[in-house]
């Protein structure tokens, strides 16, 4: 199906299914133990053995050689096989660093081993028998120190931000020296890691020359290709199988060690090898969210308006790698006549810099909002009534661009109003609420909507039975429930009649779980496969399908009701089809917005922040199942809490790794950091976006919190911390007088 033109009504409109709270259909499975994740897939291939990778120990240089004599005489080892053993493998679609293969160490950790044993603990005993010969050489560590080398790059994040090395829109610098009032700060924000509770896990099986992997991946379709690529085997001896993942945020999108290793290390010990990266590998050799150097200048008139506004960008990565497009979002955000966005990279040799969850816009807000925050001030302006003058119904760039559907005034305005905006001290530091300080915050929040072809197939047996099949993953989105919820509202029967299969390549390649991108898209695939198949419904009990209407478990045309499964009663209807689109996202802007609003308190003696309530009010179309995603946004602002106040990759500027990698020293928000969260969804559609009319909102929960929460401290105490994460150190010798 050929999405070109802007929806119009069809039967996702109805609305009897789609569009409500509907408890996850997985949900039963996930809470009782019985969903199967990566490394627990025991029944799927016998006579499994356990791979345990050794990484490299240093950050930059070659290894001489390799000493497994020992390793090869451990109780219970099948086979060891090192980097050395097998030429430098080609890199996946989407990789940067080198997964295996070659004696050029890239960055710490590095897989330059894997040891194949009976048992987990044999094959981890053995690899610590291994004697790696390392000449080292020096490395790149630093990025401030780095910054000042760093070159312009232009680079998109596949994830929909992204420009050139610099993009102007009219004379920045002469507008910015004539405005009355302006701001020109530094923000930083620091490196990163995802720190899913499920690790990256693979179990790999070969049968003669084709290779199956049971792996905790987003992307399927991608993964195959990539497998294929790296190992340089036909795309189609590679079948890759993700029916659970245990959370991904980016990590996952691409093909990591974990299934090329496996692979190797099955084909090596003629038997399915499983195995699972440790808490510092996923640290130090998959991926991470870059740290970034953040220069922001605003220029404005006294009443408010913006007249230049300037957003540059640095961060690191390592050779061929690509930056943080932390400038995107400032290029659509906020009207202005002159504007100036810049990226630029620099060479470090750090473990690789990718995405992770809103790469890009989460870092870019964190700065941006923040310092409209401080210009509002500057001018004496309400934050909130500072971000509605400046609003913007055009792309600022390219002003006969209208967005497709824009309401982040509906979302600061009805927050504001929710929140007791109005109650807030202009003035910081002036509510005290016994030893606290405190203060309230707001950030505007902003995604863009992609659009990506996904496509499905759908089975209505005899017993009138639904199943759908596609290769869209669930990473505890709700991919299952909201995919069932278009199957039951197209056909006209109830979610029990509905079966869902996901994450087999097997199955017609969807859009994968990424950039909030899912939802909207995979849905949209099956609603078009439902059509294919409601036509051959109707063809086969001889009516209309034009006139055709799916209900109660009948189709009825004119006074006459069929019940549907008489349609499959003489042998199974298939029907596949998926959703391409034409150029109606290049026509209009689609993006998803939100005002975010948070309120703190810091104690007067210590510096500790406590987060006393959050609101999050969402503009993103049509909310297919609000229940699922408000548990997304809920989950983004508290992700935008870690990385506002305890997330940070601490880097051994000398050895060049991170220490913290693990989740004992890397600290994430527990549930005692979490207060209330109220999220609203303005009642919206967008059909530019696809026959759902919805958009997504995985990620927009954590586009701009952690820079409410930033400017909510700041209220509170008078003190502007613009290096991320805002730790005690960083306040406790500017409070105001506990007096």
């Amino acid at each position: 199906m050929k999405f070109e033109t802007p929806a119009g009504q069809n039967p996702i409109d109805q609305l009897k299914v789609v569009g409500r709270s509907t408890d996850r259909i997985d949900g039963k499975y996930k809470t009782t133990g019985t969903a199967p994740y990566a490394y627990e897939r025991h029944d799927v291939v016998p006579n499994q053995a356990y791979g345990y990778v050794l990484g490299a120990g240093i950050a930059k240089g070659r290894l001489r050689g390799m000493d497994v004599a020992a390793a090869w005489k451990a109780p219970g080892v099948l086979a060891v096989l090192t980097t050395l053993d097998i030429p430098k493998l080609g890199l996946g679609k989407m990789n940067t660093a080198n997964l295996f293969g070659g004696a050029e160490v890239q960055h710490y950790h590095q897989a330059i081993a894997v040891v194949v044993a009976e048992t987990f603990e044999q094959a981890r005993a053995a690899s610590f028998l291994i004697r790696p010969d390392y000449a080292p050489e020096d490395g790149r560590f630093d990025l401030a120190a780095e910054a000042r080398s760093a070159k312009p790059v232009g680079a998109d994040s596949a994830e929909g931000s992204g420009g050139g090395p610099e993009d102007r829109v009219g004379d920045f610098e002469g507008a910015f020296a004539a405005a009355a009032v302006k701001l020109d700060e530094t923000y930083t924000t620091p490196d990163e890691t995802h720190a899913m509770l499920e690790p990256h896990a693979t179990i790999a099986a070969w049968q003669g020359d084709r290779l199956t992997l049971w792996t905790s991946n987003q992307m399927i379709a991608w993964s195959k290709g990539s497998v294929a690529k790296i190992l340089g085997i036909p795309p189609e001896n590679v079948r890759v199988d993700s029916p659970y993942i245990g959370g991904g945020f980016g990590a996952k999108l691409f093909v990591r060690a974990d299934a090329v290793i496996a692979a190797l290390a099955a084909k090596a010990a003629r038997r399915p090898v499983k195995l699972a990266l440790t808490r510092p590998l996923i640290a130090n050799n998959t991926t991470h969210r870059p740290a970034t150097i953040q220069r922001i200048r605003i220029g404005a008139t006294r009443d408010g308006t913006i007249t230049a506004i300037a957003h540059e960008s640095t961060s690191g990565n390592l050779p061929e790698g690509r930056p943080e497009t932390a400038v995107d979002q400032t290029k659509l955000l906020y009207a202005g006549a002159n504007r100036l966005t810049a990226m630029r990279l620099a060479r470090l040799d750090l473990p690789e810099g990718n995405a992770m969850r809103a790469p890009g816009e989460a870092p870019g807000l964190m700065a941006l909002e923040v310092a409209m925050d401080e210009m509002a001030e500057r001018l004496g302006l309400d934050p909130v009534a500072f971000r509605v003058k400046n609003d913007t119904q055009v792309d600022p760039g390219h002003p006969e661009r209208r967005f497709s559907h824009r309401d982040l005034v509906g979302c600061l305005r009805l927050g504001a109003e929710r929140f007791g905006w109005a109650r807030r001290s202009a003035k910081p530091g002036q509510v005290r609420d016994g030893q606290w300080l405190v203060g309230l915050g707001v950030a505007a929040g902003f995604r863009n909507n992609l659009l990506t072809k996904s496509a499905a197939r759908v089975r209505l047996d005899g017993r009138g039975i639904l199943t759908v099949e596609t290769d869209m993953t669930d990473i505890g989105t709700g991919s299952y429930t909201i995919i069932a919820q278009t199957v039951a509202e197209m056909m006209g029967v109830s979610l029990d009649q509905v079966v869902v299969r996901l994450g087999d390549s097997d199955f017609p390649a969807s859009a994968g779980s990424g950039g909030q991108w899912g939802a909207n898209n995979a849905t949209a695939g099956v609603y078009a496969a439902c059509v294919k198949l409601r036509e051959a419904v109707a063809q086969r009990l001889g009516v209309n399908s034009a006139d055709a209407a799916f209900a109660d478990g009948e189709v009825r045309a004119g006074n006459r009701g069929t019940p549907l499964a008489q349609a499959a009663a003489a042998g199974e209807l298939v029907a596949e089809d998926g959703i391409e689109y034409g150029d109606i996202a290049k026509s209009h802007q689609q993006s998803t917005f939100a005002g975010h609003f948070v309120e703190v308190g810091v104690d007067v003696d210590t510096a500790e922040v406590r987060v006393r309530r959050m609101l999050a009010v969402c503009a993103a179309g049509r909310i297919l199942n609000p229940k699922s995603a408000r548990s997304q946004v809920i989950g983004g602002m508290t992700m935008g809490v870690g990385s506002a106040l305890m997330e940070e990759l601490a880097v051994d500027k000398k050895r060049g790794f991170f220490v913290n990698h693990d989740l004992a020293t890397y600290e994430v928000p527990v549930h005692a950091d979490i207060p209330h969260q109220e999220v609203i969804f303005l009642d919206e559609v967008d059909p530019m976006s696809s026959p759902m009319k919805a958009k997504g909102v995985g990620e927009l929960g954590i586009c701009g919190v952690g820079a409410a929460l930033a400017n909510a401290v700041y209220n509170a105490t008078g003190v502007r911390v613009r290096d991320y994460p805002i730790t005690l150190d960083k306040l406790l010798d500017r409070l105001p007088d506990a007096a």
